[in-house]
């Protein structure tokens, strides 16, 4: 017989050792009863572990839900009553006009203004809910520090504050006061301001701070009063 070339012979002399090989991996690797359980039992209890773990954001996340003041901001254009409308900005419809906000739930503004005579006069009232008192705390704090200059109003939520200031443009005056107001989760911000166009100036300081702080008060009340 033709001996097999090289190639051939070789792989013929390795096939039945390839062929044992392959049945003693088979015998050793086969499935271990032992391991399954352990890991069956590992995965139980890992599984278990989660369930626990998860309860837990679950009912923390229900306790902030149930502790929150406020979910969602007042109806802005009522919150100011008619005759402080009135006072304040003399000549403008009493109805307001809200504002259009990207969530009405979390932001809501109302705007008043008017010209009688030369006199003319702007309200804005605006509400905003966050989800914590600590988160409205510390936006009330960095919006007074970036008003600065003002002062605090005693009594006026859980932290008052104003601020006045005055612009000049084209020799024409304005006198603008902001006040602001953290009550637990919530911030009300009052902008008020006024200008003369008849003699170019502005109203006093006093006068437009004492307007944003009654505005601010009103405000205040109707929030409290929503829940």
């Amino acid at each position: 017989m033709r001996s097999l070339p090289l190639p051939l012979a070789l792989t013929a002399r390795l096939t039945p050792v390839a062929v044992l090989a392959c049945a003693g991996w088979a015998m050793t690797s086969g499935p271990d009863k032992t391991s399954d359980s352990a890991s069956s039992g590992n995965t139980s209890t890992q599984q278990t572990a989660s369930q626990s773990a998860g309860d837990s954001p679950s009912s923390s996340s229900s306790s902030t839900s149930a502790t929150k003041t406020y979910s969602a901001a007042p109806a802005p254009c009522g919150s100011i009553p008619a005759a402080t409308v009135k006072s304040l900005v003399p000549g403008a419809k009493t109805a307001g006009k809200e504002i259009p906000s990207t969530d009405t739930k979390l932001r809501r503004t109302c705007s008043w203004n008017a010209l009688k005579g030369y006199d003319y006069r702007w309200l804005d009232v605006s509400f905003e809910i966050m989800d914590t008192d600590a988160a409205a705390a510390k936006e009330y704090k960095d919006r007074v520090t970036e008003k600065s200059g003002g002062g605090v109003v005693p009594g006026l939520g859980d932290s008052g504050y104003s601020v006045v200031n005055l612009t000049t443009e084209d020799k024409q005056q304005t006198r603008e006061g902001v006040v602001m107001a953290q009550v637990s989760n919530a911030l009300v911000i009052i902008t008020y301001n006024g200008s003369d166009f008849e003699t170019k100036k502005a109203p006093s300081t006093d006068v437009i701070n004492k307007g944003a702080i009654q505005a601010a008060k009103a405000a205040v009340t109707a929030l409290k009063g929503s829940q």
